[in-house]
């Protein structure tokens, strides 16, 4: 069985730093992957522009060229690519890690590949791959979907967008923009007041001329073959539907986090618990870093605002060792 001094969950921004910081510092490490490089970028809206600008979003002393200053999916994708290159990165590729136990002052990394031994572990693995679900009936229909792609698939087509934030704010546009007849359900009042200011009067000008259709302070109550049920302030209505394209946000993996063996506080954004300075959770030598640190706050943290937490990790991993 291959021992590693550190294995890093997860092949985003955050795992490639960390192992990116533990080569340039002589640690022998693993990066875990259960998808592609940077798999939950790689499932992002095609067209996705980044809010962050290119410098703000850079890692491993390596410059992020893009044609503007917010960089486009693909830009990022190619960068991410060039880094898995220049540091010439050990990524195991769909490796799905399904537990992880500890003994003998190390652990046992569980995976669909087989078992690893490492003395410590960086847990990296973000909140997009566990979308919220609606929890109503007819959710598993094939209709029924909680990541967006592009707009091409929807032309002509009756669609349903659920929520009032940024995605679902840009989905509603762009799908509209290309010939959808899109109706939003927003559970809140209003819409989120933080969404994009470049987005956000353009929405709200749709809505108010007509062109997309809202109900707000409504919630789907089912979803059928042709047509979706919400409930309204009004009452339940009734609306024509080819697709449901649900918006709703992403959580982390509790499931898996609690697997671990790593507390999840009993606060308002069931954040994990960990230390501040060294980012070690109460497992000792089990690490936390990027964006599943915020717990259910999800916009907490980002690549820009964690890209100093590989060095923390690895220093501490160092310190520990001597």
């Amino acid at each position: 069985m291959k021992k590693y001094d550190l294995i890093i969950i997860g092949g985003g921004p955050s795992g490639i730093n960390c192992g990116i910081e533990a080569s340039k510092k002589g640690v022998d490490y693993m990066i875990l992957e259960k998808g592609v490089l940077v798999n939950s970028l790689f499932n992002f809206p095609s067209n996705m522009q980044f809010f962050s600008t290119s410098v703000n979003l850079e890692i491993g002393e390596i410059p992020f060229i893009s044609h503007t200053d917010k960089p486009t999916r693909k830009e990022a994708l190619e960068y991410y690519r060039r880094l898995y290159d220049y540091y010439n990165l050990n990524v195991s590729f769909r490796t799905k890690v399904v537990q992880l136990k500890k003994g003998n002052n190390e652990f046992i990394v569980q995976t669909n590949n087989g078992d690893l031994r490492s003395k410590n572990v960086v847990c990296a693995t973000g909140f997009y791959d566990s979308p919220n679900y609606l929890h109503v009936p007819g959710e598993n229909l094939p209709k029924v979907k909680h990541y967006y792609d592009e707009a091409h698939h929807y032309i002509g087509q009756n669609i349903v967008v659920v929520g009032g934030a940024n995605s679902a704010c840009d989905v509603a546009l762009e799908t509209w923009q290309k010939g959808a007849n899109v109706t939003m359900v927003i559970r809140k009042p209003e819409l989120y007041e933080k969404v994009k200011y470049w987005i956000l009067p353009n929405i709200q000008n749709r809505i108010k001329e007509g062109s997309i259709k809202a109900f707000f302070n409504s919630t789907i109550t089912e979803i059928k073959e042709e047509e979706v049920l919400v409930k309204t302030p009004d009452g339940e209505t009734r609306i024509p539907n080819d697709y449901v394209l649900a918006m709703t946000g992403y959580s982390p993996d509790y499931k898996l986090l609690e697997k671990f063996g790593i507390t999840i506080q009993n606060d308002n954004h069931r954040t994990p618990k960990f230390d501040k300075d060294s980012l070690q959770s109460e497992v000792e030598g089990l690490y936390l870093m990027g964006t599943v640190l915020g717990g259910l706050h999800t916009s907490k943290y980002f690549i820009e605002n964690t890209r100093e937490q590989a060095v923390q990790i690895i220093d501490h991993i160092i310190k520990v060792k001597k």
